[in-house]
């Protein structure tokens, strides 16, 4: 048997197939583009995949293996020691269970912070200006409809909740329209990293924002970190947009505070069950609402394909990688940082 590495596809590419198949030159190529959760497992199981180093996977096989849980995860060979993860998030992937098993966990934050970003400020504007009723009235024939005279984002304050690139990236955006910025993180940026952006805490956070956006990753300690108790501490008529994961917001909870005017309007590009959405959303003309497109640009989804590979690549070849999730780093024997 060859004595090259292994590696291995699952789900399909969109834009680097030809990158992929160069990878043919110093590793063995394996593909899983279709099919089932017990098909991979049984291959698993089997020892078709003995020998395999590492895996590129993305958010979108989810769909043929189901999520990269504890199950799924102790069932890798003892050769797999890395994941390349297409996505931004990684909540579909047990990083805890994978620690326990010394396989480190890449992801693609940097690829997704502009195209994520630009549907954010999307969703704001659309939000303050009420947009959705008279867009479906354009198109239905009724000019204007029942539109709500809307609100400008200049003087208002834009709280970032995540100030990571995404949140930046936000911040950077918003102050061309004028918007003071203020943002909570686990812990304070860097000044230089601030632009003047005022660090708060979660409560005055929630208190100060006229626009709460969310732009953090979802874990066991985000989940529903916006519900009513929080809803109840932000000021009558805040907009909230939502670009990072559904699940951080309890959406019954956001659907009542819509109704009852605590939440003025809302931007969302994520749904706590998608791809079904609250009925509550969907009937409300307040709510400006997308299906997930945030990073639905060719270039970014490129980007992110091409920002996989080298992660599987620097991780095979040297040991190291370009973007290992926050929850490993500084673990002794998690990869060191590769060198962009």
């Amino acid at each position: 048997m060859s004595s090259r590495p292994t590696v291995l596809l699952i789900g399909n590419l969109a834009h680097t197939n030809k990158e992929w198949e160069s990878l043919g030159s110093k590793y063995n190529l394996l593909e899983f583009r279709k099919g089932t959760r017990e098909q991979f497992l049984e291959n698993c199981r089997n020892g078709t995949y003995d020998g395999v180093r590492g895996c590129y996977r993305s958010n979108v096989s989810t769909s043929i293996t189901g999520p990269f849980d504890k199950e799924l995860v102790a069932a890798l060979p003892e050769s797999w020691k890395f994941i390349a993860h297409n996505g931004a998030g990684y909540d579909n992937i047990d990083v805890e269970a994978c620690s326990a098993r010394k396989i480190a966990v890449s992801s693609t934050p940097g690829a997704v912070d502009d195209a994520t970003a630009d549907v954010g400020i999307l969703l704001m504007l659309g939000a303050l200006r009420y947009a959705h009723e008279p867009l479906i009235a354009l198109r239905e024939g009724r000019w204007k409809g029942r539109a709500r005279l809307g609100h400008d984002p200049r003087g208002k304050t834009l709280g970032i909740l995540g100030m990571g690139g995404i949140g930046r990236a936000m911040a950077h955006r918003a102050r061309s329209f004028g918007m003071e910025i203020i943002y909570h993180n686990r812990r304070r940026l860097d000044p230089s990293l601030e632009k003047g952006a005022k660090y708060v805490s979660f409560d005055e956070l929630l208190a100060q924002s006229d626009v709460l956006s969310l732009n953090l990753a979802l874990n066991a300690s985000t989940r529903h970190i916006i519900s009513a108790p929080e809803l109840a501490k932000t000021k009558k008529g805040v907009v909230i947009v939502n670009t990072a994961r559904g699940a951080l917001i309890n959406e019954a909870d956001l659907v009542a505070a819509l109704e009852s005017g605590q939440v003025s309007a809302v931007g969302l590009d994520v749904y706590e069950n998608e791809p079904e959405v609250h009925p509550g959303l969907v009937k409300d003309d307040r709510a400006f609402l997308l299906p997930h497109l945030g990073t639905s640009t060719y270039e970014t989804q490129k980007d992110m394909e091409l920002l996989v590979l080298k992660n599987l690549q620097e991780a095979v070849d040297h040991g190291k990688m370009l973007t290992l999730v926050g929850e490993q780093k500084g673990l002794d024997w998690a990869p060191k940082e590769a060198e962009s």
